[in-house]
């Protein structure tokens, strides 16, 4: 009955345009939590399953590790839109919680899985380098991101055409060209001994 009816949510949500949603107020029981904002663009619906979201200051204080300005709201979670204009949620806040808490951070938003895979990775000098493919943890925590490198990056830095990088390097998403960008070279990022250890390479004292 609990799959029939998640199953239930999911295809209202999909039914949903994000024209419906965009600007609406969320709800979960009598709490504001904040104001959808957007989506990803991507023409893989499995890599748009989550709405961009403008969460409440005081949401984010209590609900969020370190607090931050967006993040991400699955569709699934969408019971309905109110005759007032609102959309309810069908879960608790603790089930909010619980998923922000399975994010990324980049610069002052949380990002899901779904809305980082298939990404393209660019370098601080807006050279693409790469994709997203999969998101690794870290005692419970995702510490980083599966790239894999172009063919002409991993044969001229001599990389494996998969490596990791550490998630706290990417500084900025784009929306409408769905890129991650990093805060430097990949020359640099190579070099960290973050990227060593996530990479289970040898590290020089």
């Amino acid at each position: 009955m609990g799959s029939t009816n998640a199953q239930e949510r999911k295809e209202m949500a999909d039914e949903y345009k994000i024209e419906q949603l965009i600007d609406r107020e969320v709800y979960v029981g009598g709490k504001l939590v904040g104001t959808v904002r957007g989506q990803r663009f991507n023409p893989r619906p499995d890599n748009v399953r989550s709405l961009r979201l403008d969460v409440m200051p005081e949401v984010a204080q209590e609900y969020m590790r370190k607090p931050a300005f967006s993040a991400p709201l699955a569709k699934e979670l969408i019971h309905s839109l109110q005759p007032d204009g609102t959309i309810r949620i069908s879960k608790s806040m603790r089930e909010l919680q619980r998923r922000w808490r399975n994010t990324i951070r980049i610069e002052e938003g949380l990002y899901a899985p779904d809305e980082m895979l298939g990404r393209a990775v660019m370098d601080n000098d807006s050279n693409e380098i790469g994709t997203v493919v999969d998101l690794q943890k870290v005692k419970r925590t995702f510490k980083g991101a599966v790239v894999k490198l172009l063919p002409r990056v991993s044969s001229r830095m001599g990389l494996p055409e998969r490596i990791l990088i550490p998630v706290d390097q990417f500084s900025k998403t784009t929306s409408r060209l769905d890129e991650v960008i990093l805060s430097s070279t990949l020359e640099r990022v190579v070099a960290l001994t973050s990227y060593a250890r996530l990479n289970g390479l040898e590290i020089e004292e």
